[in-house]
């Protein structure tokens, strides 16, 4: 990026990584012919909103534990699905136990997980918010919302 006085600033890899998942998230969403209605929710060409699949999973995060302590800049997630299945194929053919897991760390999207264990790492210290999201294989949300949310305290 070029700033002011002929400098250049270098984009982290982290924001390479954050623009291509916001970039990759659009085209899934817009190559299925579908937007956004008024309220934020998925809609077709003319704007109307979609009938959206409703889940019969149940959705935990096993660790970290809301108010949990975590030392280090990894906050290690271990998360737990019944009565549903992480699968690894985006798909317009939609199952009520058949998604993805998107994880957001501060409201920020940080992974679209195909399992239920990972880390997130380069947390810096300080209050955070973990939300968690079972979502249909096609990358939007299912009606009712299935998600799930846990404030952990980093430390050095």
């Amino acid at each position: 990026m070029l700033l002011e006085g002929g400098l250049r600033r270098r984009l982290m890899p982290s924001s390479r990584w954050r623009t291509a998942a916001a970039i990759l998230l659009v085209l899934v969403m817009t190559s299925c012919g579908e937007g956004e209605d008024a309220q934020g929710g998925p809609a077709n060409e003319a704007g109307s909103p979609v009938d959206r699949p409703s889940t019969t999973a149940d959705l935990t995060v096993v660790s970290p534990k809301s108010g949990e302590v975590i030392r280090g800049s990894v906050i290690p997630l271990r998360i737990s699905l019944q009565g549903g299945k992480v699968v690894s194929k985006a798909s317009t053919d939609l199952r009520p136990d058949e998604g993805h897991v998107h994880v957001q760390l501060d409201g920020e999207l940080v992974s679209m997980a195909y399992g239920l264990r990972q880390d997130i790492p380069d947390v810096r210290p300080g209050s955070h918010m973990i939300r968690v999201e079972f979502v249909a294989s096609d990358h939007a949300p299912f009606e009712p919302r299935l998600f799930t949310e846990v404030a952990v305290e980093v430390k050095p």
